[in-house]
């Protein structure tokens, strides 16, 4: 889907904790007018931006894809649907691509036209707007080029041939295009809202929004609110009339507010309490695991002047971790210790057993620690001269821990690593801005393809290339596997493409992740997907009343 805030959901197994989780206590549910089904949804962190084009972390993407409708959203299991679009058609050299939009209108009652769609993309790539996504819109025929500043916006490849007909014209083919328009940076922006208001168009009052969902409600720290919206053209089948989003940072403390009821839905459980969480009668209903389309990484900013431009450092750190011990024995949930970037299970790749891998993935680990001290020697570190670094994580205590099993695999090797904590969106402004000299990351797909990832790497990717990588030869075969109509010839050229990054040692993938939620058995309609996207106007209760608290398990 999108880039996430990353948070490391594990720690060591507290006993009273877990005890403490599952003891009958007063529930602090708020309250439901009656006549309504409410949903509390535990959501991660706070939201930082309501902005469809400036929005970065899946949270803000759960909250977006219930105010706002693209021409495909998300089916219940994450795949794409059709959305405001009811039918379109391809050219043949699949770069015009035609849609023909249902009647439909905004929550304030004005028409939704293809023109909010060209708004749209002008905007988000207009170089004033300042979107780290801007570059997934490079798809767009011209895109780059505005967003670079050497075009004007309405040379941009979106046309809007009447108000209800938006044909776009593309760079290259893109049969993932349906899985890139149900993303929140191709949403449609109310033109007549934003012209008015400017940035303060998001805030409640003055946002407009084409989804099952209006805002009316969002306090930072405390929790975010939306209600169904009458006009969305499916309201009808729409369950829930009120949806309240807490930030829920601390994992155990949201375990034990699902458990009791407090809350309907947690969007993650600690990694380590999954098993445990299982094993119990009272909370295995609740537990929800998926394999995800996920690397967890570290990033090296090669923009700093230190020693991170020299290949020999970078692959010594990568060498030094033992990701088996973080996979297997910290998170002990699923996730899969890999040193490709490219997760397990994404489409339109080659086989498992042709994907990429770092060229030292054979030698044992034991044998990886002595190579990197090797490495280190011969870049001119050792013990006459330590080697000193700072990792820059962010601000939460399962974060930290992960962090602290880096810095000791490290410091094995003879590296003196520091830890720096910053609250979530800090990071993410620290990584933009190129703040830093290694940073742990996670990225989640924006859609099911190898391009999600590897588009990262490019050199005119932007701000979310956080290591700065540029490699000329990498970027030239990108370009051509978008121009390769053979599926298995491109997934071949993506595949060369992943492993030149990997062997330039730019970043160091730590694992494939698994997707958790706590969700009550109260909750129907909820589907399990390896996108980890559940689209809340899908969901309902499995009892009548549904907004009473059961007894705590």
């Amino acid at each position: 889907m999108l880039f996430r805030s990353l948070t490391f959901f594990f720690a060591a197994a507290i006993m009273t904790s877990a005890l403490a989780a599952c003891q009958p206590q007063k529930a602090k549910r708020a309250a439901c007018p009656a006549a309504m089904r409410c949903l509390e949804y535990g959501n991660g962190g706070d939201v930082s931006s309501l902005d469809p084009q400036l929005v970065t972390a899946t949270n803000e993407a759960a909250v977006m894809r219930e105010l706002f409708e693209g021409m495909f959203t998300d089916a219940d299991n994450g795949d794409p649907a059709l959305g405001v679009a009811k039918s379109w058609e391809v050219s043949p050299d699949g770069l015009t691509w035609t849609f023909h939009l249902r009647p439909e209108v905004w929550s304030d009652g004005v028409p939704v036209t293809a023109e909010d769609f060209v708004y749209a993309y002008r905007r988000i790539l207009d170089p004033k707007t300042g979107s780290s996504y801007a570059y997934i819109v490079y798809v767009l025929k011209n895109g780059q080029t505005v967003n670079e500043g050497h075009a004007p916006p309405d040379s941009v490849g979106a046309e809007a041939l009447d108000d209800h007909t938006l044909q776009l014209t593309l760079e290259h083919p893109a049969a993932y295009l349906p899985q890139l328009l149900k993303h929140q940076a191709f949403f449609p922006i109310p033109a007549h809202v934003v012209r008015r208001w400017g940035d303060a168009w998001v805030q409640p009052g003055h946002m407009v929004s084409n989804g099952a969902y209006t805002l009316t409600i969002w306090r930072l720290g405390d929790y975010l609110q939306i209600v169904k919206n009458p006009r969305y053209h499916d309201a009808a089948k729409v369950c829930f009339d009120r949806v309240n989003f807490y930030p829920t940072t601390d994992p155990i403390s949201a375990e034990r507010r699902v458990l009791r009821s407090e809350l309907d839905v947690n969007d993650a459980i600690q990694s380590s309490r999954v098993a445990f969480l299982r094993a119990q009668p009272g909370s295995a209903p609740f537990v929800h695991t998926e394999p995800y389309l996920s690397t967890t990484y570290l990033i090296f900013n090669r923009h700093d002047p230190g020693p991170l431009r020299d290949a020999r450092v970078r692959r010594a750190l990568s060498m030094a971790i033992d990701r088996d011990f973080l996979a297997r024995k910290l998170l002990r949930a699923g996730q899969v210790p890999r040193t490709a970037f490219v997760p397990l299970g994404i489409a339109g790749y080659v086989p498992d057993a042709e994907r990429p891998q770092a060229s030292w993935e054979p030698l044992s680990f034991a044998a990886r620690q002595a190579e990197a001290r090797r490495l280190l020697a011969e870049a001119g570190y050792g013990p006459a001269r330590p080697l000193k670094l700072v990792i820059k994580t962010f601000n939460s205590p399962t974060s930290y821990l992960m962090t602290q099993s880096i810095q000791s695999d490290l410091k094995a090797v003879g590296v003196d690593a520091s830890i720096r904590q910053e609250d979530g969106v800090v990071a993410l402004q620290s990584f933009e801005a190129r703040d830093f000299q290694i940073g742990t990351v996670a990225w989640i797909a924006d859609y099911d393809d190898p391009m999600t990832y590897l588009g990262l790497m490019k050199a005119d990717t932007g701000a979310q290339n956080y290591g700065d990588y540029n490699n000329p030869a990498f970027d030239a075969l990108l370009d051509q596997a978008d121009h390769e109509p053979d599926g298995a010839k491109r997934a071949r050229i993506l595949a060369r493409a992943e492993q030149m990054v990997l062997d330039d040692d730019d970043v160091a993938a730590l694992y494939t992740g698994v997707n958790s939620n706590l969700v009550s058995p109260r909750i129907t309609g909820w589907v399990d997907n390896s996108a980890d996207i559940h689209p809340i106007r899908d969901l309902c209760l499995n009892d009548a009343g549904g907004n009473r608290p059961k007894s705590t398990p």
